[in-house]
């Protein structure tokens, strides 16, 4: 499992500030994931969210696309995705609930 630092070594006001971290997006994103076999998060401009989303439509597989922002705008409700996640880059894919990771692992996994 991931490492996270405990919550007993994160101060009150630290703890409350992570705890209300643009909520509303992460709660977007897990809404979508227990609603759709399909989810790719990304952002606009990552060449490798659209390579997903390419794969996906080529296999004809449905799929649900949440994107916030680009590379310049949008990186705060990224960051707290990334938080919620913990999965690095975007696109962050999930299937039946799971996230299996970005565009490699999709592609490894869509390939076999």
């Amino acid at each position: 499992m991931r490492q996270t630092l405990a919550s007993d070594k994160v101060g009150d006001k630290a703890l409350k500030a992570i705890e209300s971290f643009h909520t509303q997006v992460v709660e977007e994103v897990k809404t979508a994931v227990a609603a759709n076999k399909v989810v790719v998060v990304g952002m606009a401009g990552n060449v490798f969210v659209s390579k997903a989303r390419r794969l996906l439509k080529d296999k004809g597989i449905e799929f649900k696309y949440i994107e916030h922002g680009s590379y310049v705008s949008g990186w705060k409700p990224r960051l707290a995705i990334k938080l919620w996640s913990g999965w690095p880059t975007f696109p962050q894919v999930f299937i039946d609930g799971r996230l299996v990771g970005g565009y490699r692992e999709l592609s490894e996994q869509l390939n076999k």
